[in-house]
């Protein structure tokens, strides 16, 4: 199964690869931008807020909490 992406990818091992591409990308804005220091360390808001940065070019549902 493939999660349903915005990339349009139905192949697990392309998702795997792009989303790999993408949300190291991504982690290196995080830090070099000092969007973690605007954060608040522990919280969940902070985690769903790192994730949708991380991966809302890849999943409709970054950021969201899911019950999958």
């Amino acid at each position: 199964m493939v999660l349903e992406n915005k990339l349009g990818l139905t192949n697990s091992s392309d998702l795997a690869r792009e989303e790999e591409r993408i949300s190291k990308k991504k982690a290196i804005e995080l830090f070099k931008n000092g969007i973690l220091d605007k954060l608040d360390a522990g919280k969940f808001s902070s985690l769903k807020a790192i994730h949708k940065y991380l991966f809302d070019d890849i999943y409709y549902f970054a950021g969201e909490r899911r019950m999958i």
